[in-house]
């Protein structure tokens, strides 16, 4: 199995800017490959592939020193990242989705450059990062590596640069269990299990909301384009960054807690981006992260040898986990009484018990 392992780089003042060049360089390459695209298409009709631009790599590279200073295989996955992009616009044409006709990247939009083959243009000796046409980055390796290594990514994030390593690691699984439960996702408790268990809905966004409409004042009042907006923007960045990892820190420790204490894990089958149509819970449904923490539960499960199950989410709030009859009741109700069976506990009690007996059945 594939495993990711990030750490934080500190370059020097020229690596930095030999890795913004980088960035720079690639990010000129995905846009004019776009051009090219769209270009052909309009004009003959015709639909480049990934293979059509990646056979006129080496001219360019020799006609474009900057092009020539970034590694070949780092631009072929430059490529490779506008093809995906294509396919996924193709993919949303035929399912009769919203297009979304990939963009060109603005300045300071590309973010990642990615060195498919390890030891080709990137490799890890004496506890730095060496980077071709950049140097030998130092690194904290607060952990160590695990596995073989496959790529190396290097990204700019607004508090520094970061590597991401890949690797291919086996799966080391936890001792066999017979537990299982239900998890019920929601808003006034991030989780509750069947098992009556409530992890708190941290909130992170609404607790920073006052600080972020402070910074994005100040962004606004700024002149655009000069030095005290860039800074401005930079700081706002910092602060969406540090909820975005606040909220990745609990969907990893929730998953880790569940993922070593039951083989069988039920979760419901969401569909988020339907659910953020409804304007008035749209900015707490996003603050949750429920996809964040389904992918990191399901990563968690597969290394331990446990098993995740997405069911149908259909009315299981509304029927009643003792006898299986409807009984309606508006969001606000946090308490589900059945007046067949009399069955009276927390409504996402009642929800997590359906969705462990659908994924058992």
């Amino acid at each position: 199995m594939l495993k990711a392992f990030q750490y934080r780089l500190y370059p020097s003042k020229a690596q930095s800017e030999a890795l913004l060049e980088m960035l720079e360089t690639c990010r000129r390459l995905y846009n004019r490959s776009l051009a090219e695209r769209r270009d052909a298409y309009e004009r003959e009709g015709k639909s480049l592939n990934y293979y059509d631009q990646a056979n006129t790599l080496r001219e360019q590279r020799m006609q474009n020193q900057y092009l020539a200073r970034v590694n070949y295989s780092a631009t072929q996955d430059v490529l490779r990242r506008l093809d995906k992009a294509f396919q996924a616009f193709f993919r949303r044409v035929k399912a009769g989705e919203k297009p979304g006709y990939p963009r060109f990247k603005v300045k300071g939009r590309y973010d990642s450059v990615t060195f498919p083959a390890y030891g080709n243009g990137c490799r890890l000796k004496d506890g730095r990062l060496y980077f071709q046409h950049v140097g030998r980055v130092k690194l904290k390796l607060h952990r160590p590596l695990e596995g073989r290594i496959k790529t190396v990514t290097v990204r700019r994030k607004a508090d520094g640069w970061y590597a991401s390593f890949v690797c291919e690691v086996e799966a080391v699984p936890l001792p066999p269990s017979d537990k299982m439960c239900g998890v019920d996702l929601g808003l006034e408790s991030f989780a509750v299990t069947s098992d009556g268990e409530f992890f708190p809905a941290a909130k992170y966004l609404r607790k920073a909301a006052r600080n972020l409409k402070r910074l994005q004042r100040q962004v606004s009042r700024r002149e655009k384009g000069s030095n005290r907006r860039k800074k401005a923007v930079h700081r706002l960045a910092k602060a969406h960054l540090h909820i975005a990892n606040q909220r990745k820190d609990t969907a990893h420790k929730v998953a880790r807690s569940l993922v070593n204490r039951y083989g069988l894990i039920a979760v419901e089958d969401l569909k988020v981006g339907n659910m953020l149509k409804n304007h008035r819970l749209a900015g707490s449904i996003s603050d949750a992260g429920w996809n964040l923490f389904v992918n990191i539960l399901k990563a968690k499960a597969a290394e331990a040898g446990r098993q995740v199950v997405e069911v149908d989410p259909r009315n299981t709030s509304q029927a009643c986990s003792g006898c299986g009859r409807i009984v309606p009741k508006p969001l606000s109700e946090r308490w589900h009484t059945c007046p067949a069976c009399g069955t009276s506990l927390h409504r996402d009690v009642n929800a997590a018990i359906n969705i462990l007996r659908r994924a058992a059945a």
